[in-house]
């Protein structure tokens, strides 16, 4: 991708913020090839040979892919608490490197994100570091505890306009505490996002319960203990009236719950990550607590499953659960060792191996999975715009053709915990273009 300006003055056109961008020549949604005029924070104009206006900064995006920005749905920035994993400004840089202008922040910080105070300070640092759009999620029970519920209605009526709750890292286990959770959320258009996991189930678990934790002499995670919640609450979604989301869906089990429950009307959306569109237990063999997550690695046939979920709308989007991790905390023995895997650098260029490459989703379906459908999920007004006149210039341009290797020595994530160091991965962030302004250049973060 190469860059020029018309000719102004210095006082019309910065470099991190021009009088005017024209990218030229990209394929919007992967279809026909279009350029695109950003001016003054939207989109002007997209069409074919567009006028670029004096001082505009000329993007040459041939053979590039237009996306709306992405939309993370689930993201740990850590903040309050845990900042020697992540910050709000690291976390946000390493999504605008990983094409997101958007990011919905877990509540499992410390303090917890459970009263409006906590969550507005969330919110105000995503403001401040100006790389992404961070939308706090509100935990929903105090403390995270899951003995009684939260100030939910103080933090949707909060400065942060908080629209989805989880306790995420935990489960809401009592079936009366998650029925009234989701009875009040229905009052401001909230949802419920479930983190699956039955606790009783899985005491002492360590990766999932198959012929692989049985060889390697492991505590079996089973897919029931995550598949019996699901079943639970879209029986109670459907019950209430009201909206549920399940949370990082990793069982063939799971998707079968969900379709019958979107079969019947039942309004529940789900994601499922990158990693467990790839992974298996079978890494686990390696005995490296890079591949120890929550929900832990499945089966073949269960990444297959989601898969399958995913190219058919089962599956609503694909969410990071981008879980930071200091050296130490994964540097230890497999039992002693933190879950969790950074994701937000890697997650298009794995739903592009997994899904595109394999002829599963579409570009326009990519923009649909982890754009459009997550900001429709979290309520994000100015997020998941198509790229039309007149919409929120909040986009990126991804060159799908490079396949490098993976570094995370090299991620603005201030974690290292990636499990695909060395994997070669298609494609490059070319550009990603937050409110009119390009945060990243290049697959490198634009210094302001």
């Amino acid at each position: 991708m190469t860059a020029e300006t018309t000719p102004s003055s210095p006082s019309t056109a910065a470099v991190d913020a021009p009088a005017a961008l024209l990218l030229r020549g990209g394929r919007p949604y992967g279809e026909d090839v279009a350029d695109v005029l950003v001016r003054d924070g939207r989109i002007e104009a997209v069409g074919p040979d567009l006028d670029a206006p004096e001082g505009a900064e000329i993007v040459d995006a041939d053979g590039c892919i237009l996306l709306p920005g992405l939309v993370d749905l689930h993201t740990h920035l850590r903040e309050p608490g845990g900042e020697e994993a992540e910050t709000v400004e690291t976390g946000t840089r390493a999504a605008a490197r990983g094409g997101f202008t958007a990011v919905h922040a877990m509540a499992n910080t410390t303090p917890v994100g459970d009263t409006a105070g906590v969550v507005e300070q969330v919110a105000r640092r995503g403001d401040s570091a100006g790389w992404c759009v961070v939308r706090p999620v509100g935990a929903v029970t105090v403390g995270l505890a899951g003995e009684r519920l939260a100030e939910l209605d103080a933090m949707a009526n909060s400065r942060a306009r908080v629209r989805v709750f989880s306790d995420d890292g935990k489960c809401v286990h009592d079936p009366v505490l998650m029925r009234r959770a989701l009875e009040y959320v229905k009052s401001f258009d909230g949802v419920i996002a479930q983190h699956a996991q039955d606790p009783r189930l899985t005491e002492g678990a360590q990766m999932h319960e198959g012929v692989v934790s049985a060889e390697l002499g492991l505590a079996g995670w089973p897919a029931v203990a995550e598949e019996s919640i699901i079943a639970r609450d879209v029986l109670l979604a459907q019950h209430v009236g009201s909206r549920l989301h399940v949370c990082h869906l990793s069982t063939a089990g799971s998707v079968d719950i969900i379709r019958w429950a979107k079969q019947r009307g039942i309004a529940v959306t789900a994601e499922v990550t990158p990693h467990h569109l790839l992974l298996t237990d079978e890494n686990v063999r390696q005995f490296d607590a890079v591949f120890k997550v929550n929900p832990p690695l499945r089966t073949a046939e269960d990444v297959e499953a989601v898969r399958a979920g995913l190219a058919d709308g089962t599956i609503d989007i694909v969410a990071t659960d981008h879980a930071p991790h200091p050296r130490d905390a994964k540097d230890r023995e497999w039992d002693q060792a933190a879950m969790g895997m950074t994701g937000l650098e890697t997650a298009l260029s794995l739903v592009q191996r997994t899904m595109v490459d394999e002829g599963r989703l579409s570009w326009r379906d990519v923009a649909r999975v982890l754009s459009e459908k997550p900001a429709e999920i979290g309520r994000d007004e100015d997020q998941g715009r198509p790229l039309a006149a007149g919409e929120p210039a909040n986009l990126l341009v991804w060159d799908p053709r490079p396949v490098r290797l993976a570094d995370p020595e090299e991620h603005a994530s201030l974690s290292r915990n990636s499990p695909f160091a060395g994997l070669e991965l298609p494609g490059l962030n070319r550009l990603t273009v937050l409110a009119g302004r390009p945060t990243v250049r290049d697959g490198r973060v634009v210094e302001r």
